[in-house]
């Protein structure tokens, strides 16, 4: 006769049954609470980036010498809501495609195609791209109510003072006569505008050149640039003292 062990037996018997008859099953979780996390998740990290804060990355050389092609930059966007845009701030914006009369006059594209344009793969199909989506970065040199005058060499002067501006290192080139391909400007900065102009004043497609007007609605500000993270050996925060206190301190001594 074969030995019988009560307890092995209970245990197979527990393991291998099936639900008793009438019994509950136990309650399975939804597939939609785990997509609902994800969707959460997604609608917070877009959030941040639309309202708080976003990294952005230099795609070309008019910002030179201060900021270099492909430097990796942290936009805040909150300080800029409860106050206007001071002088010598770096701002991005919308490019002049999204508000400039005259090259907007053309635009079809809207906020989902900008939307659509921006995603990693779909922005690589032809015709999908539009200038309009696209964010420029300068730097604002003089505000609304000011009184600017740039000379040929790209130079600004705001309220009859000459800004220090130790970030320009590369001015428009002229000739004998004081001449040159870059272009002038004198006049009044009007309300709810700014001009923004790049550091490197000769190889940068800035408020002189747009066929519009020279000046940047505040409304078109998408935030403010105020930290390098990368690379590495030039991170830290950016400069954006008022270049017209700087000319007026060193005028008076």
């Amino acid at each position: 006769m074969s030995s019988h062990d009560p307890t092995q037996a209970a245990s197979s018997k527990t393991e291998g049954s099936e639900p008793e008859p009438g019994g509950k099953q136990p309650p399975q979780e939804s597939p939609w609470v785990f997509w609902r996390g994800v969707l959460i998740t997604l609608g917070v990290a877009l959030g941040v980036r639309h309202y708080v804060l976003e990294a952005r990355y230099i795609p070309s050389g008019s910002m030179l010498p201060g900021l270099q092609l492909q430097d990796r930059l942290l936009v805040e966007k909150l300080s800029l809501r409860s106050r206007a845009p001071k002088r010598g701030e770096i701002v991005v914006f919308h490019a002049p495609h999204h508000f400039d009369p005259v090259l907007s006059a053309d635009r079809s594209v809207g906020p989902l195609g900008c939307v659509l344009a921006h995603l990693p793969i779909v922005n690589s199909i032809p015709g999908v791209a539009d200038p309009a989506c696209d964010a420029y970065i300068k730097r604002v040199v003089a505000v609304s109510g000011d009184r600017v005058v740039i000379n040929p060499r790209g130079e600004v002067n705001v309220n009859g003072s000459w800004l220090k501006e130790p970030y320009v290192t590369n001015y428009c080139p002229v000739n004998a006569l004081g001449m040159g391909q870059c272009r002038t400007l004198n006049a009044v900065v009007p309300p709810g505008h700014i001009l923004v102009l790049g550091d490197n004043r000769a190889n940068s497609w800035d408020g002189r050149f747009w066929p519009g007007g020279a000046f940047l609605p505040e409304k078109e500000i998408i935030g403010r640039a105020f930290w390098r993270f990368w690379p590495l050996s030039t991170s830290g925060a950016l400069t954006s003292s008022d270049p017209l206190r700087r000319s007026s301190a060193k005028a008076g001594g």
